[in-house]
This record gives structure tokens, C-alpha cells and sequence, in this order.
């Protein structure tokens, strides 16, 4: 089974302090620390089992700048087979839909039977794998948490729905599907298992090798443009009850009446 991945680089948050630049422009971006978007290594790991089970090869595919090849090599540590970097600057300011049509021109170009996102990528959106998925007029399923291999040409998903449940379907391969965390435990990546990718070749696409037009992606074609980033107002800190719970209860009901929560 051939699998493609696609991850993204972001903000590591567990090592950033994040802060909105000095225009409220963008977020501030010196010297921030990056890894690989949280629900992507889910997807990465997902394929590797997959392809584990039953063979074939995992590629993963960011779009991104030079400093993306990074990432790329941490899922092929990690045991992805091959990587590619889709850079441009004809890219640079993509929305989620300029996202999925350059990623729609790199599938184009393989022969992938499952294509894999996290649930959650391009600013947490959640709509480059639908969209991806619209693109290519395959079928598509959102927070999948269980994956069932059938046979050649069919597979069995578990998604996650409200009220904790579970919605198992099964869907013609190929098909694209948003990976939710919590479906697997990503391995271990080592040092080791970094140094020994430090070398592998990673191929560069950009607008012209995927036969993109640069007016339908990048600032220029984004449907979706950010306006402004800020740090909402700290309103008023909460009351804190106390009292024996009898007392708590009648100090509440007290203030919904009082702030016309109760008549």
C-alpha cells in the first residue's frame, strides 16, 4: 500500500512563549522553536503501522520554506520510507484551500492508495484534508481514530462522533482521512535514527514542477486572509464561594438572582 502523509511545521508551544509582534500583524516569530504539527505524527505513525501489516511505503509531503526539510526528516527517523518539500515563494501566505490545491498537484503526480492528515493543521482549522479530498473527488473521513485494512481496495474507519461514540464505516480506497490524535502512541525518535537520515535526498517542488498556477495559491489567491492578532482583555477574576455547601448554594442562588440568572 502506497501512503502519503502530509505534515506540517509549527510552533512548539510546550518550548514558546507565543506573543502577537509589535503590528499585530503575525504572531512573533524570532527565535521560536519548531516541530512537527501534533496530529501529523499521529498520521505518520498510523501509516508506518499500516504499512507494517501489510507493505508498501509511507512518503511524507509538507509545503512549507527550506527550513520545512527538518520536520520532514523527523517523520523519516521516525520510519517513513521518503520525503517531499514543496517550497515556492509563489506559496507563501496560502490559505487552506491554496494548501490543498498544491498538495492536490503532488498526488497527482504518484500513485497513492490512502492519503493521511492530522485532524488539526494550517492554524488549526481543521479543512485541508476536506478540502484535499474535494480536490481529487476521492472519499473523505474527519477524526479518524481506528483504521481497518479490508483488502486491496477497501477499508474500515472508526471516527469519533458526539457523546463519545464510535461511527465505524467502511470506504473505497484510495480515499484521504483526517487523523485524530489519540489513535496510536507515536514511537520514540532518536538521535541515532536522525543521524542516519541526515543525508537521504529530499526532492523540492515547486510551482512549475507541479504545473501550479501561482495565481490560484500564495497571498494573491487566499480566499481567507487574517486580519489582525490580538491578546483579548482580561475581564473581571472569578468570585470564590465559600461556606459550608449548603451555604455555597444559597450564596448562588443569591447572585443568579441578583444578576437576573434566576427569578
Amino acid at each position: 500500500m502506497e501512503i502519503l502523509v502530509c505534515v506540517t511545521r509549527v510552533p512548539d508551544t510546550a518550548e514558546n512563549e507565543i506573543e502577537v509582534n509589535s503590528d499585530g500583524t503575525d504572531i512573533g516569530r524570532d527565535d521560536l522553536v519548531y516541530s512537527v504539527n501534533e496530529w501529523d505524527n499521529y498520521a505518520v505513525e498510523e501509516a508506518i503501522q499500516i504499512r507494517d501489516r501489510v507493505g508498501g511505503s509511507v512518503t511524507v509531503v509538507t509545503v512549507g520554506d527550506d527550513e520545512s526539510e527538518e520536520i520532514l526528516r523527523r517523520e523519516m527517523a521516525m520510519g517513513a520510507d521518503s520525503g517531499i518539500l514543496l517550497a515556492d515563494g509563489a506559496f507563501d501566505g496560502s490559505d487552506g484551500l491554496g494548501i490543498a490545491r498544491i498538495l492536490k498537484a503532488e498526488v497527482d503526480k504518484g500513485n497513492y492508495d490512502l492519503i493521511l492528515t492530522g485532524a488539526q493543521s494550517e492554524g488549526g482549522t481543521a479543512e485541508v484534508g476536506g478540502m484535499l479530498a474535494a480536490l481529487l473527488d476521492l472519499p473523505f473521513a474527519s477524526l479518524v481514530n481506528q483504521i481497518e485494512i479490508v483488502d486491496e481496495k477497501k477499508i474500515k474507519v472508526g471516527r469519533e462522533i458526539e457523546g463519545g461514540n464510535i461511527e465505524v464505516s467502511e470506504i473505497d480506497l484510495p480515499c484521504v482521512l483526517s487523523v485524530q490524535t489519540g489513535i496510536n502512541e507515536p514511537r520514540y525518535v532518536g538521535i541515532r535514527g536522525i543521524r542516519k537520515v541526515a543525508s537521504l535526498d529530499i526532492p523540492t517542488h515547486g510551482a512549475a514542477d507541479l504545473g501550479v498556477d501561482p495565481a490560484t495559491v500564495g497571498a494573491d489567491g487566499a480566499r481567507v486572509k487574517r486580519m489582525d492578532y490580538f491578546i483579548p482583555d482580561l475581564g473581571e477574576g472569578a468570585e470564590m464561594l465559600e461556606g459550608d455547601t449548603e451555604e455555597i448554594i444559597s450564596k448562588l442562588i443569591e447572585l443568579l438572582k441578583a444578576k437576573g440568572g434566576l427569578k
